[in-house]
């Protein structure tokens, strides 16, 4: 039986308060990220109250401004600038602790979209500090190779945001290519080997030049399990549609020729440790060996790094 109708959720259909995504553990099985998505007016804003959770704060597109105030009362403020789109290089984040207040407002003359990306903060024994990485900050990586090249903007990863448990990493997929591939899974903690993390995959899709009135940009996303462990996802994406990931093989994600696609992902597990370790499904992973013999493809890095 197919999965899509528990784990796909096309935009608007997660809508909650203020947010017209709203991915949080009220969904049946979802347990340790959380992804929340604004679009606000000039002047709009959201309020949140991050509890046991910490936050990154990605502005999708449009300028925006954060306030913060942590467990002990200290005031943080923070002009986080943002971009015309996802495909426009990256954008400054911000890390919010858990136990904190948070306000994000449209600083901007134009219509902005903002992304809230979570995770339970459970690890460590207090809650880290407010953190503004700047999108100089942010490391641009170019994975894979030929019709496997992405670009990976990697502001939330360990080596780079120092975090509790939250994962977090913008990828491009140029029109005509895969990503999320070759497909692999974390979802067994196995030292040094994998680790175990549900993730989220936020979805925006763009025409690559050229298209005609009436296009429509779409991609598309697998997700399928083992016999112990099934789940069987194939989903058809737009802008602003989440899939959710709580086991198995995952990927390709793909870009149709014509079609430009985006993807935010939030990770998180209960592990001890903050990683993000993988395993390739055994019948594709030689598909990395490949690589050696092909480009990385010239188009990227789409929007170009700051």
């Amino acid at each position: 039986m197919n999965d899509d109708e528990r784990w796909v959720h096309p935009y608007g259909t997660a809508a909650e308060g203020g947010f017209q995504v709203s991915i949080t553990d009220a969904v049946d099985g979802w347990r340790h990220t959380s992804l929340r998505v604004a679009a606000l007016d000039p002047g709009g804003r959201v309020d949140l109250v991050t509890g046991g959770d910490e936050l990154i704060v990605v502005p999708l597109s449009g300028d925006c401004g954060v306030t913060v105030t942590d467990h002990a009362g200290e005031r943080h403020e923070a002009r986080l600038a943002g971009r015309e789109s996802v495909f426009a290089g990256p954008a400054d984040v911000a890390y919010v602790p858990r136990e904190a207040s948070l306000t994000v407002t449209n600083t901007g003359g134009a219509p902005a979209k903002v992304a809230l990306c979570g995770a339970r903060a459970a690890k460590l024994a207090a809650p880290l500090p407010f953190r503004h990485v700047r999108a100089a900050e942010v490391p641009v990586e170019l994975r894979g190779a030929g019709r496997a090249s992405r670009e990976v903007r990697n502001f939330g990863v360990p080596r780079v945001l120092d975090a509790d448990s939250i994962i977090a990493c913008e990828v491009i997929t140029p029109a005509g290519n895969w990503s999320s591939y070759p497909p692999h899974k974390h979802d067994e903690e196995r030292d040094g080997v994998e680790t175990e993390l549900e993730e989220i995959y936020y979805f925006e899709v763009r025409a690559d030049g050229g298209a005609p009135p009436g296009a429509d940009p779409v991609g598309y996303q697998r997700v399928y399990g083992t016999p112990e462990r099934p789940i069987d996802v194939l989903a058809e994406v737009r802008s602003g549609d989440v899939v959710l990931v709580p086991h198995g093989w995952h990927g390709p994600a793909m870009a149709p020729p014509g079609y430009d696609l985006y993807y935010l992902n939030v990770m998180a597990g209960p592990g001890p440790v903050r990683a993000w370790l993988i395993c390739d499904d055994p019948a594709h992973g030689w598909v990395r060996d490949s690589w050696t013999q092909q480009e990385v493809d010239r188009r990227l890095p789409i929007g170009g790094s700051r």
